[in-house]
């Protein structure tokens, strides 16, 4: 709603925008609440919207003191005379995303905005996401919409060279929303599958314009399509994670899977290789479970992962594949020599690999780990497992 806004009245008044869009989306939840949901919420929701705007511009034609203000504003539309269509809707959000992701910021920068305004993440979101500060976010947010302000930026049609320099801001930026939905850090779910199947469906619009179809985009929806395949297996009816050795390969989505495949032949034709080519082989060796080295392709890939990401969820990630090859006791000293990061996934990673062998430090790990997860549903299912550990304690 915010992008559609934004495209036809300009990048200068998103905080009108937003603040329109928030206002439509409140009235809906006293609405609803009383008469129920409409047959067509989204329509409902950008007629709410677009009648909204058409109070601002009259409320803003009388209101002398604000004139100078808001004299850009009108003088760009005067009447908000445009129809929320599904292609006007997709055209806009991804036409928003090139427009915020503009070289005049940091590539930080464009994507802590882009994860805002489009995504709707938290400061805490973005900020878990960057593995920094919620301050840091506060501070990057505000200096990118003031260059675009000053700098009076439009959601226009871009040139093929523009658009090439921003593509890999805008992958990063798409990267970032479906791994906010796969591993969730804030809410009280640890999975947010609407910001994966967005993610996954604006991914896919571009692989629709040759423009933006290159091998780095098909790899990066190829990871997403082996990435959702999953979501159903991973958690039980109660909302708490189920490991991947114990899923219900029954609930993985086939369909997906070949999809994943499709795009990720077609992203390999180029010879082009990115981290998004790299993942999502990584991805494809876990929904093929019938090979019995699998585990040293894993590992192989995660090896050239780290020469061109380093971040340390993927050194914790690789271990886990490290440990299946070398074994536990290896891997926990590999674990102990190397990981840059003490986390809850870097303590629950050490109760793991000491598992049955020293259950008195599995046990001691986990409840590190518990002291550092927000997540209820995620606290839930360490909990069962330091139970369960406790009791073997107390039996043997």
């Amino acid at each position: 709603m915010t992008a559609v806004l934004c495209r036809h009245f300009g990048l200068s008044n998103i905080e009108i925008a937003e603040d329109i869009a928030s206002e439509t989306f409140l009235k809906a939840s006293e609405n609803w609440a009383v008469n129920g949901i409409p047959e067509n919420p989204t329509g409902w929701l950008y007629r709410v919207a677009k009648n909204k705007l058409k109070d601002y511009f009259k409320h803003a034609s009388v209101i002398e003191k604000q004139f100078e203000k808001e004299k850009a504003f009108r003088e760009d539309q005067q009447e908000p005379d445009f129809e929320f269509d599904n292609e006007n809707i997709e055209d806009s959000q991804l036409a928003m995303i090139f427009a915020v992701c503009n070289p005049s910021n940091s590539t930080e920068s464009q994507i802590c905005l882009a994860l805002q305004i489009l995504c709707g993440f938290s400061l805490e979101e973005i900020a878990n996401a960057f593995l920094i500060k919620t301050e840091t976010v506060k501070k990057r947010l505000l200096r990118a919409r003031n260059v675009l302000r000053k700098e009076h930026f439009k959601i226009e049609r871009l040139s093929k060279t523009q658009i090439g320099l921003r593509l890999d801001t805008v992958l990063r930026t798409l990267y970032l929303m479906f791994n906010e939905g796969y591993y969730s850090t804030t809410k009280d779910q640890i999975i947010r599958t609407d910001l994966c199947t967005e993610a996954l469906r604006l991914t896919l619009l571009l692989t629709g314009n040759e423009l933006t179809k290159t091998g780095k985009t098909c790899a990066l929806l190829a990871l997403m399509c082996y990435q959702g395949s999953r979501l159903e297996a991973r958690i039980n009816e109660n909302g708490e994670a189920i490991l991947y050795e114990e899923q219900d390969r029954s609930l993985w989505d086939e369909g997906l899977i070949e999809k994943g495949n499709y795009y990720l032949i077609g992203a390999c034709k180029g010879g082009e290789i990115s981290k998004y080519h790299l993942e999502a082989g990584i991805a494809y060796w876990h929904t093929t479970p019938t090979d019995h080295d699998k585990w040293r392709h894993v590992l192989k890939l995660y090896d050239q992962l780290l020469t061109w990401d380093s971040s340390p969820m993927i050194a914790l990630n690789r271990l886990f594949a490290f440990a299946k090859v070398h074994g536990h006791k290896k891997a926990l000293a590999e674990a102990v020599k190397n990981c840059s990061i003490q986390n809850s996934y870097y303590y629950e990673l050490l109760g793991y690999l000491h598992g049955e062998e020293d259950i008195e430090n599995a046990v001691y790990n986990y409840r590190k780990a518990l002291g550092l997860i927000k997540s209820n549903k995620r606290k839930n299912t360490l909990l069962k497992e330091i139970t369960r550990l406790s009791q073997m304690l107390t039996n043997s």
